[in-house]
């Protein structure tokens, strides 16, 4: 069982501040390769419910199922997106199939608290994973690894690391939804100026699949005077935001709402002598693409393979090996960071010819096999 607080190991292989999705994670993979692992949690406890949803593709899910969590989730905290459906203005739209890309499925959406659940159990029963919070001293280790998100407080005292920040002046809103048709697996997505309103098809007890989690990303006024409506007028706002003939019929709220302000960033660099960054300590993104968590747990399977294919000579926490993490998941991150960006900027641009060209685009997009073979080919990981 992974040792608690009062058994505490002095020296380690691997330091992991932070507990999170991508902090386990990692010290499930290492612990698997016999790694001696501390798991520091730099939070407080967090929430049972949570009414977030993360869209995982299918090399996430791969890894998930590797660290033995994945069967272990309950059936009703995983999803399969079977299709997804894409629509700008001007009737513009783009559309994703399971099906056509030869895969059973285009994605899987996951209750958060579920998973962070399911992650905890398996580090607390692993052997190798010492678990820890801040009221414990820091194990000496030959590498720490920072997934403290992108507030993280260790990554900030660090030297020469500097932040690269945009504010995209936008809020996310979250919220759980019933609706009156099922949702049969499908994924809806509206890109509009200034908003971008996504539907991600979820289960619930009690309705079964007709359920949603919403993101709706809007400027940050707009999504002031949303969180502070009551539920009425907040479904008023949504049944307006969502186009009739859609398919998904009435929405209603079904949980409290959660909002976060948006933003991109970059750390200058992700790596030192024995230290590494990983997940939103190192890069963030807009979510419109669903990618964020993806892009974290990407860097968990490279940083792990990179540590298990080191020479025996070298240690963890050497800089030179650690660069070797740093290049294979610099262009990937930079190529999704670049583009949720640019997606982001040219559907909020309020100008009608910017909006012809994004209307084109799609459609450019739809009827060009090749283009849509390479984006659903990043989606899936």
């Amino acid at each position: 069982m992974g040792r608690c607080q009062n058994d505490f190991m002095q020296t380690v292989d691997v330091l992991i501040q932070g507990a999170g999705i991508v902090g386990t994670s990692l010290a499930l993979s290492l612990s698997q390769r016999g790694l001696r692992v501390a798991l520091r949690s730099t939070t407080g406890p967090r929430p049972d419910t949570d009414v977030r949803a993360y869209a995982l593709n299918a090399a996430s899910v791969k890894l998930l199922r590797a660290l033995r969590v994945w069967d272990a989730l309950p059936r009703h905290a995983i999803t399969p997106v079977y299709d997804m459906r894409i629509e700008g203005d001007a009737h513009s739209m783009l559309e994703f199939s399971a099906w056509h890309q030869g895969v059973s499925e285009l994605a899987w959406i996951v209750d958060v608290s579920a998973l962070e659940q399911a992650l905890a159990t398996a580090a607390k029963f692993s052997p190798n994973i010492q678990l820890l919070d801040t009221l414990n001293p820091r194990p000496q280790a030959a590498l720490t690894a920072i997934c403290e998100g992108k507030h993280s407080a260790w990554r900030d005292t660090l030297p020469g690391v500097h932040i690269t920040q945009m504010d995209y002046q936008q809020t996310a809103i979250a919220a759980r939804l019933t609706a009156s048709v099922p949702h049969a697996g499908v994924a809806r997505q509206w890109f509009r100026s200034p908003d971008v309103l996504a539907l991600l098809p979820c289960t619930d007890a009690a309705v079964g699949q007709a359920a949603y989690a919403l993101v709706w990303s809007l400027p940050t006024d707009r999504a002031s005077q949303l969180m502070a409506a009551s539920d009425g007028e907040f479904e008023a706002a949504l049944a307006n935001a969502v186009p009739t003939e859609s398919g998904v019929g009435t929405l209603a709220l079904a949980s409290s709402r959660a909002c976060w302000p948006l933003s991109r960033a970059t750390a200058s660099h992700w790596c030192g002598s024995g230290w590494v960054l990983l997940g939103d300590a190192a890069h963030v993104v807009h979510p419109l693409a669903g990618q964020g968590l993806n892009l974290g747990l990407a860097d968990v399977m490279a940083l792990t393979e990179v540590l298990d294919q080191r020479e025996k000579w070298r240690s963890l926490g050497d800089i030179k090996l650690l660069r070797r993490y740093e290049r294979r998941r610099a262009l990937p991150t930079r190529m999704m960071t670049e583009l949720t960006s640019g997606l982001a900027h040219l559907f909020a641009h309020p100008s009608p010819w910017v909006g012809e060209v994004r209307n084109r685009g799609m459609s450019l997009a739809q009827n060009v096999p090749g283009i849509k073979r390479w984006l659903t080919g990043k989606a899936l990981g």
